[in-house]
Parts: structure tokens; C-alpha cells; sequence
């Protein structure tokens, strides 16, 4: 049913792109935003008293409680496309279909952690903490190649894609490991495994792009962390609650592996006294892989375009709803509407 009303949208986490603001004022939007860290209480007390029709989500967790609190709320949009932060099965209660912005930032993502890999691989942090501490290691230093390393890649997504392709110019082995790719992806330089361990027992590199669920909560763990080499670095963009941080801060400190580039965490923004702060061979960054300008624009755009295409009465793009079973409840309302004589 196509909205008749201007419609009420609740941002989550600040502004966004001035395109995506743009097409908001252009159909006179009301727009009601809230700080990057706001509770879900929060969330819940704003979207009850404007009853809004839509949900941007860029930050904070999307309850059920803030899905009910809405008698209206018929959509919510996801800046980005992690949705572990949106309870899916309240929205599909309620008949809500969530919507990611697919690919809009997995290159941004790739060349983040690709970055990060570099970064480590190349040990450019001990070598700029030697050089400013006055010591000029020219002499002893052999640092490692690039090109004919192996890197393994969790996860087959739009950015994993983007990190094989990456790490293949750069003339990298790579093995990947995805239960849901299809078999017939393998090409030259890169290789499906079905065993995460022969993965994770034959990289240099370890690099993180699946999503966060039941079954991959810590999916790096302390026994994942032994099988890998000692000389070999993980790294992690996509979701914090993916690896055992306790484990992780053990296996760094007790040599098990050589390093680690984070960008995401189990708790966000985390503590001042978390551990991973004092090892030197930890390369961080506060959760912006996907963070360009380019992204963001993206993002923005993608996440109103299907607020907007949702509000007008037409179907979401079934490529980019998280929760598919939100149409069992939509169906079933609509059949309970009342039909004209």
C-alpha cells in the first residue's frame, strides 16, 4: 500500500551522504536522527513518538522493541550490509522486510583489509616504531614478498570477491573457504577448500568476510589460532564477534601467530583497557573499512532508494532482503485487509 502521508524516517547513527539527504528532502521527508551509539531504548522512545514508517540503520542495535514501538513502520533499510545488529525475526513478525545495500561498500572493505594485510606483512609497524625510536635496522631487516604468499579468504562474498582479486594482481595464491560458494568458481591462482583447517594450516594471511551468526561466533578461536602458522597474520573487517578476542590477545602474545589487523570488534567502541592495545604487533582501526567517501554515497543512496521503492507500494528487491520470511506476515495481513464491495 502506498504511503499517503509524508513519511517519518528514523537515521541511526548521524548524517548521510548529501545525495541520499537530497532525495529525503525531495519527496519532504521528515527525518529524525540519532547520536552513532544510541541505545536501543533510544531508538524505541523515537520511533513511538514519530511513529515513523522507516528505519535507516547505520549504527546501534534495531530491537524488537524498536521494531514494535512503530505502529507504522513498514521497512528498514540497512546502511551497509552486515544486518547481525537487526533482530530479522521481529521484522519478519511484523512483516518488515530489511534491506542491505548489497556491494555498495565491498570494494572499500577489500582495499581496507587488504591494507591492513600490507601492512603487517611488510611489519611496516615494528619498522616505524624502530625507526622513530632512533634505530636504522637497514642491515638486519629481510622483509617478506607479496607476490607467491598464500592468503586465505573465510567467506566468498561481494568483498571477498573484491580481496581474491586484489590479492591475485598482486600474484598471491589464495584459497578460499565458503560452505554457499558454488564449486565451479576456481580459476587459476585460486583454489576452494572444504576444510577450513587446510586453510588455515597452509595461509600467510587470514582474512575475515563472512557474515556473523549463531554458527560463526568465534569461529577463530584458540584451537582455529594453533592450526595456523606461526609466521601468519589474521585479519578481520567484517564482524568483531567472529574471532575469540581472549583467545586472539593469547596466541599473539604466546608467539602462536605473528599478528593481527583489526578494523572490527566484539564490543563497540571498546574498552580503553583492552589488552590488544598494548601488543605491538596489532595493527587497528575503529570499524571504517567502509568508510570512503565513495561508500558512503553509495550506501546512502542504495538504503533511501529502498526506503522510497518500498513507501511507493512496490516489492523489495528480493537480491537484497535479509529476512525473506517478513512476506509470510505481509502476506497474511494483506489478506486480512478489507477488500472495497
Amino acid at each position: 500500500m502506498t504511503m499517503q502521508h509524508e513519511l517519518s524516517v528514523l537515521i541511526t547513527g548521524g548524517a548521510i551522504a548529501p545525495e541520499a539527504t537530497a532525495l529525503l528532502e525531495e519527496r519532504r521527508c521528515k527525518t529524525h536522527y540519532v547520536d552513532f551509539y544510541a541505545s536501543s531504548e533510544e531508538l524505541a522512545d523515537v520511533a513511538s513518538r514519530y511513529r515513523v514508517d522507516a528505519i535507516l540503520v547505520r549504527s546501534g542495535t534495531v530491537s524488537s522493541k524498536v521494531i514494535d514501538a512503530s505502529d507504522r513502520l513498514r521497512v528498514i533499510a540497512k546502511h551497509g550490509s552486515g544486518v547481525d545488529n537487526i533482530d530479522l525475526a521481529a521484522a519478519s513478525r511484523r512483516g518488515v522486510p530489511v534491506l542491505r545495500a548489497v556491494a555498495a561498500n565491498a570494494r572499500a572493505v577489500a582495499e581496507h583489509a587488504f591494507a591492513l594485510m600490507g601492512c603487517l606483512l611488510k611489519d611496516i609497524p615494528t619498522l616505524d616504531r624502530q625507526v622513530r625510536g632512533g634505530v636504522w635496522p637497514k642491515a638486519t631487516f629481510r622483509g617478506n614478498d607479496i607476490a607467491g604468499s598464500v592468503l586465505g579468504i573465510i567467506g566468498y562474498g561481494q568483498i571477498g570477491r573484491h580481496m581474491e582479486q586484489m590479492a591475485t594482481s598482486f600474484g598471491m595464491q589464495v584459497l578460499v573457504y565458503d560452505p554457499l560458494a558454488p564449486r565451479e568458481f576456481e580459476r587459476a591462482g585460486v583454489r576452494r577448500v572444504d576444510d577450513l583447517d587446510e586453510l588455515l594450516q597452509a595461509s600467510d594471511a587470514v582474512s575475515l568476510h563472512c557474515p556473523l551468526t549463531d554458527t560463526t561466533r568465534h569461529l577463530i578461536n584458540r584451537d582455529r589460532l594453533a592450526r595456523m602458522k606461526s609466521s601468519a597474520i589474521l585479519i578481520n573487517t567484517a564482524r568483531g564477534g567472529l574471532v575469540d578476542e581472549v583467545a586472539l590477545c593469547q596466541a599473539l602474545l604466546g608467539g602462536v601467530i605473528a599478528g593481527a589487523g583489526l578494523d572490527s570488534f566484539e564490543q563497540e567502541p571498546p574498552r580503553p583497557d583492552n589488552p590488544l592495545w598494548a601488543l605491538p604487533n596489532v595493527v587497528v582501526t575503529p570499524h571504517v573499512g567502509g568508510v570512503t567517501r565513495g561508500a558512503l554515497r553509495q550506501m546512502g543512496l542504495q538504503a533511501v532508494r529502498h526506503i522510497l521503492h518500498v513507501s511507493d507500494g512496490h516489492a523489495p528487491d528480493p537480491e537484497c532482503v535479509a529476512n525473506p520470511r517478513y512476506a509470510d506476515a505481509a502476506m497474511a495481513a494483506t489478506a486480512n485487509e478489507p477488500r472495497d464491495a
